[in-house]
């Protein structure tokens, strides 16, 4: 599990980008516990994976992936 500062690092882009991507959708649902958010790292590499979609086609297509 990685934070928003790590999946910055990872994807390259600064924390604010990527709470900006979370709000708009672009990303992965992240998982919520209380106040923290974090992001499934396997999740992640197979959203990579796939072209980097937007949440609305990723959900589908990650549960044909499992």
């Amino acid at each position: 599990m990685v934070d928003a500062r790590a999946l910055g690092f990872l994807l390259g882009f600064g924390l604010r980008t990527i709470r900006s991507m979370d709000a708009a959708g672009k990303l992965p649902r992240p998982l919520r516990i209380s106040h923290s958010v974090r992001w499934s790292l396997s999740e992640i590499r197979d959203w990579i994976d796939a072209g980097a979609p937007d949440r609305e086609t990723w959900t589908p297509l990650r549960a044909v992936r499992k």
